[in-house]
């Protein structure tokens, strides 16, 4: 699975691939809503079809992942004392939702994944638990958290109403601290520092900073920090391939911006890009992400790392823009499967001005290895509506597996058991973008500009 390059994305010029208008018809009224009899039937309503059902429907690749469906007709006993399929969850004890009142709250699954003000608790304490819940969309309120505590509280039954449905009138969601906090250094590992630097008003800052790595031989990284000041678009950490010309490797400690203030690219800073191959990355401004176990992204010390930081300054107030990031080094013997980078990219499209359009892009398995894919993230931006992803070929044909609304911070899919593609299988990226812009858009560096881009990560055979 090749990727293009950022250097030469910048001189393609686009063509059309698919378009299509959207059609406004009636609405069809609103189905009359059926009786609540009992807690569990609000929950059921209120909560799971309104933010879960959509992906927990039989059938569908989530439901397949998780083992669970969350429809009416079989919800209750799908949750029910029933272990997860999360393996490091069931390791701990845990049950989907657990009937002993008090003492299941913190052994219930469920709660775990939804409790969003807890989380920082679920990815430091319980880093293979995968990602709060809903994935990609907004957190419960507070209200409906408090719904499905009190349920479980009053031992989860099946009737009867146990908790007074006034609590759903709280409509606050937590919202995460957006307090720059800095990291302490890795008791194994390396951290990286960029910045801080200034970005200016209503202006997008995007550079690259180069960083020796001083290491004789290679490393293994098992866990991921960041942490990075408001305002950026994105983080992402590059290495160089071995066939990296030494006249383009930058000096150290360098600021290498893409643009000058004028808005002119600086094409000398961005021809290294063509030799370049992202490791990690991020759109969140707080991340700690743990490799499954078992599982090490190596790192050669090759020729250094660089450092790419893009910020959005949409205020007409300069900003300031800080990175940090901490690589956690696994123990050699703690490896069983090396970590391979997953980068697919389209960028030969364009978007109509005034116009809703889908473009679709078909990756495949080109290895000629079992793929076992573990963790996919999308990139696109400020017209995306939707990002899709389906598998392409094979029994599985057609299955949607990852699915994205927010452009900003587009939900990180933890895949666990992996996704396995067959060679000859692969990916279909299915993204749609609302262009409202007068002008035809195509691949860019700018926020204003788009992409279709997948990241992840995948272990071979």
């Amino acid at each position: 699975m090749k990727a293009k390059t950022l250097y030469r994305w910048l001189v393609l010029v686009g063509i059309a691939i698919i378009g299509c208008q959207k059609e406004i018809s009636a609405p069809e009224p609103a189905p009359e809503p059926e009786p609540i009899n009992s807690t569990w039937e609000l929950i059921q309503q209120k909560i799971f079809d309104a933010n879960c059902v959509s992906c927990h429907s039989a059938g569908t690749s989530f439901a397949r992942q998780s083992g669970l469906v969350l429809t009416k007709d079989v919800a209750y006993k799908q949750l029910i004392n029933v272990p997860p399929m999360n393996q490091a969850a069931a390791a701990d004890g845990l049950v989907r939702v657990g009937t002993r009142g008090m003492e299941s709250v913190e052994k219930s699954f469920l709660w775990e994944k939804v409790n969003a003000p807890n989380q920082d608790h679920l990815y430091a304490d319980h880093p293979h638990y995968g990602a709060i819940m809903p994935l990609g969309g907004q957190s419960l309120t507070y209200g409906e958290l408090e719904l499905i505590r009190r349920w479980i509280v009053a031992g989860a039954p099946e009737t009867g109403k146990v908790v007074d449905a006034a609590v759903l009138n709280n409509k606050d969601r937590y919202e995460p601290s957006k307090e720059f906090k800095a990291l302490p250094q890795p008791a194994k590992g390396l951290q990286l520092r960029l910045g801080p630097f200034e970005v200016a008003a209503n202006y997008e800052r995007e550079l690259l900073y180069y960083s020796p790595l001083n290491y004789s031989e290679d490393v293994f990284i098992k866990r991921v920090e960041v942490a990075m000041r408001p305002g950026s678009h994105h983080f992402l950490l590059y290495a160089f391939q071995d066939n990296t010309p030494a006249s383009l490797i930058p000096p150290a400690g360098v600021y290498r911006d893409f643009r000058d203030q004028a808005g002119n690219y600086i094409l000398q800073n961005l021809q290294v890009m063509e030799y370049l191959f992202p490791v990690v990355g991020t759109q969140y401004p707080v991340l700690n992400y743990h490799f499954p176990p078992g599982v090490a992204l190596r790192l050669k010390p090759g020729r250094g790392l660089d450092l790419n930081s893009h910020y959005a300054n949409r205020t007409g107030q300069p900003i300031t823009g800080e990175v940090h990031m901490n690589l956690h080094f696994a123990e050699r013997a703690e490896i069983a499967h090396v970590a391979e980078n997953l980068f697919l990219s389209n960028d030969d499209f364009a978007l109509p001005p005034n116009r809703t359009t889908t473009i679709s892009k078909t990756f495949s398995n080109e290895l000629g290895r079992r793929m076992h894919i573990f963790q996919l993230m999308s990139h696109a931006h400020e017209h995306m509506t939707q990002f899709k992803v389906e598998v392409a070929g094979g029994p599985r044909n057609g299955e949607l597996i990852y699915v994205a609304h927010d452009w900003q911070h587009p939900p990180i899919l933890a895949l666990d058991p992996p996704l396995v593609l067959e060679p000859g299988q692969g990916l279909r990226l299915i993204t749609t973008y609302n262009n409202q812009t007068n002008r035809t858009l195509r691949f860019g560096l700018l926020s204003t500009d788009e992409m279709q881009i997948l990241f992840g990560y995948y272990y071979a055979d």
